[in-house]
C-alpha cells in the first residue's frame, strides 16, 4: 500500500489533532447532515473526518494560505471539494453572519509568547503568555455562530484554565463539559518557552513529570446547550 506524507512538515497533524478527531467519530450522529466549520483548519484532515462522517457541508478557516490550499487539494482528492469552501482569514472574519450545526477547533493555545518551536510556523505555536490569545475570541464568537442546537467540540489544554472557559461559555448561554481527557508529551523545547508561572502553577495537577520527562492533561471539550450535550 502506498503512502502518502504530508507536503508540508510544518502542517502535519499533531497528537492534538489526533485525539479531536477520535472525539468526533465518537460524535458521528452530531455530525451527520449539518454544516460543519472548523477554526485554524491547518492540513484540512480534520474537515476530511467531517466529511467521512457525513457533514452535510464543510467549511474552514486558517490564517495561513498554504493551509488553505493544501486543504483544498485534500478534500478535492478525498470527494469533498464541491461541499467545502476553505478561506484565508483571522477567525470568524470569513464566517460572518453564518452559523454551523457544528464547530470544531484545535487552536494555538500552548502558553508561552514571542518564541517559535522548531518545524512548527509561528501561527502553531505561540498562544500568549497565557495561552488565551486565540481561545478567547474563539469562544467570544462562538455563540454568534452556532445553529440552534450546534455543538463544539474543541481541543483545550488543562493547564489553560478550563474553569474561565466554562465562565464564558456560560456567560452566553452554554453549556462546558468535558468529554475525554488524554496525556499529552510535552518536549524540552515547549517546556522551555512555557510560561513559568502556568508551570509553577500546573505542577503536580496537570503537568505530571516522570524522571526527565513530562506529560500535560489535553481535554476534548463539549459546548452546545445543555439538552444538546446529551
Amino acid at each position: 500500500m502506498k503512502v502518502e506524507h504530508a507536503p508540508v512538515p510544518e502542517l502535519r497533524p499533531s497528537e492534538y489533532t489526533a485525539t479531536l478527531i477520535q472525539g468526533l467519530r465518537a460524535r458521528a450522529a452530531w455530525v451527520r447532515g449539518v454544516a460543519a466549520l472548523e477554526i485554524g483548519s491547518g492540513s484540512g484532515v480534520v474537515l476530511a473526518t467531517l466529511g467521512e462522517l457525513g457533514a452535510a457541508s464543510l467549511c474552514g478557516v486558517d490564517i495561513e494560505q498554504e493551509a488553505v490550499t493544501i486543504s483544498k487539494a485534500l478534500l478535492a482528492k478525498l470527494g469533498h471539494g464541491a461541499s467545502s469552501q476553505v478561506f484565508c482569514g483571522d477567525m470568524w472574519q470569513p464566517v460572518a453572519g453564518r452559523r454551523f450545526g457544528l464547530i470544531a477547533a484545535n487552536l494555538p493555545h500552548f502558553p508561552m509568547k514571542g518564541a517559535e518551536l522548531s518545524g512548527r510556523l509561528p501561527s502553531w505555536s505561540d498562544g500568549g503568555i497565557d495561552g488565551r490569545r486565540l481561545l478567547d475570541p474563539f469562544l467570544d464568537g462562538l455563540p454568534h455562530h452556532l445553529a440552534s442546537g450546534g455543538r463544539a467540540v474543541i481541543a483545550h489544554n488543562g493547564f489553560v484554565d478550563l474553569e474561565r472557559s466554562r465562565e464564558k461559555a456560560e456567560r452566553a448561554g452554554l453549556s462546558l463539559r468535558i468529554a475525554h481527557t488524554t496525556l499529552v508529551y510535552l518536549p524540552d523545547e515547549k517546556l522551555e518557552h512555557m510560561s513559568e508561572s502556568i508551570v509553577r502553577r500546573e505542577e503536580g495537577r496537570s503537568i505530571h513529570r516522570y524522571g526527565p520527562y513530562a506529560f500535560a492533561e489535553m481535554h476534548i471539550v463539549e459546548i452546545g446547550a445543555a439538552g444538546s450535550l446529551s
